[in-house]
């Protein structure tokens, strides 16, 4: 599934004055009522992450005429990928997370040759095994349920993981 990417929020979060294209903003993804939500910051705003952030970044707010398109950087995936373990109503946006830093090449999949699923109980009774990539760079291994293409194409995952990601032009 290739993802259709959106723009930062077009004001400061604090300041509430609008972004100029080449402005330098800091966009933070923060725990809200069960859920991520993006909050984009004027640097000269930027006093911090908020409480319950789980990542942030820095980027420059887009021309309205740029092309291209970013996703955050992949110490952010790697954070929510991390964050998201154990909630099963956020396990389509874990696996989207999951394959997008396959697709960067951040982790890799881990061939099992056991059938020991541990950390799920229902896992044994799954149709899908789990999906187990490595990453190098953490040195560690996660265990993401497969989702359907239907839980992964439901109303709202893919705009939820578009909106919350996306980085413009990396600073």
């Amino acid at each position: 599934m290739e993802l259709k990417l959106h723009r930062p929020h077009a004001v400061c979060d604090q300041t509430g004055r609008p972004f100029t294209a080449g402005d330098l903003l800091v966009s933070a993804l923060v725990r809200s009522e069960g859920r991520l939500d993006r909050r984009d910051y004027a640097a000269t705003a930027w006093e911090g992450p908020p409480d319950n952030t789980l990542a942030w970044w820095r980027s420059t707010f887009p021309a309205a005429t740029a092309t291209g398109s970013t996703l955050a950087p992949a110490d952010v995936l790697l954070d929510v990928l991390e964050e998201l373990t154990g909630r099963e109503s956020d396990a389509a946006l874990r696996y989207l997370v999951a394959l997008e830093l396959v697709r960067r090449r951040v982790v890799r999949f881990v061939e099992r040759h056991d059938s020991a699923r541990g950390d799920r109980p229902e896992a044994a009774g799954s149709a899908q095994p789990d999906l187990v990539v490595a990453c190098r760079k953490r040195d560690r291994e996660y265990r993401v349920r497969t989702v359907s293409t239907h839980e992964a194409t439901a109303p709202g995952v893919e705009e939820r993981l578009a909106a919350l990601l996306w980085s413009g032009d990396a600073a």
